[in-house]
């Protein structure tokens, strides 16, 4: 399995990086976990026609806002979107016009699954948990190609992304705040938190990822959170835009 980093900066795009999306390049399937801007570069990582699967964990422009490129790609073999509860209404409401092009105008096969009602229909070992977040969200955990992913962001520390992490080979996590800052009301991980969820969680590795653009400034800053993850799990790593890791 190979892990591409297409985006790794929460909030927005800045010189660090573009928004929230990456790669799960399997053996069977493209599963791409969020939509931020960073996705327009997923064609430089699709060497095989396989089915594309998109993952989103929630609704906020910065998940969802590299969707308007899905007209610049070709995937002869159909996309299907996965996402939270009233997917169908909130995606079809902002791809459309005058926005951008509607699903249903792309060159390609597309339909949309709620989760975690049609969790069933996917030729995929998934679970899908809610997080701790002001509006809802959704962490992930893929068993696929012998190994265990799991994807958590936007999130509070809480028990279900315990759940989801457990034993998994790689975390994948969000780190949108600095050493020692929490905010009770707007919950998000820091790279304390993420460390001890992966310690808690007993995972292989852990990757952080989504980095506050207003808060970590320079690529400087994630290798300071990197170190600081490393004192509570070693095998801490700060990802950036176009990493590339394999399991």
């Amino acid at each position: 399995m190979r892990i591409v980093f297409l985006g790794t900066n929460g909030w927005y795009d800045s010189k660090t990086g573009n928004t929230v999306s990456l790669l799960l390049d399997t053996e069977k399937y493209y599963i791409v976990l969020d939509a931020g801007n960073g996705i327009n570069k997923l064609d430089k990582y699709l060497t095989e026609q396989k089915p594309v699967y998109i993952f989103l964990s929630h609704f906020h422009l910065d998940h969802i806002e590299g969707l308007h490129t899905l007209l610049k790609f070709n995937f002869k073999k159909g996309l299907t979107i996965c996402a939270p509860k009233n997917a169908k209404k909130i995606l079809n409401s902002i791809l459309k016009k005058p926005f951008t092009v509607s699903l249903n105008k792309l060159p390609y096969q597309t339909s949309i699954f709620e989760l975690p009602r049609d969790i069933s229909k996917l030729p995929l070992e998934v679970k899908a948990l809610p997080l701790k977040h002001t509006d809802p969200v959704l962490g992930y955990r893929f068993e696929m190609d012998n190994k265990i992913v799991s994807y958590c962001t936007d999130t509070g520390y809480c028990l279900n992304a315990v759940k989801l992490a457990d034993g998994a080979d790689l975390l994948i996590s969000e780190c949108s705040y600095r050493l020692g800052e929490k905010k009770p009301d707007w919950p998000h991980l820091n790279p304390e938190l993420a460390a001890s969820l992966a310690k808690k969680a007993g995972v292989k590795k852990l990757l952080l990822t989504h980095f506050a653009a207003d808060k970590y400034l320079t690529l400087k800053d994630r290798v300071t959170a990197e170190k600081s993850a490393k004192k509570i799990f070693k095998n801490s790593l700060a990802a950036k835009d176009t990493m590339i890791v394999k399991l």
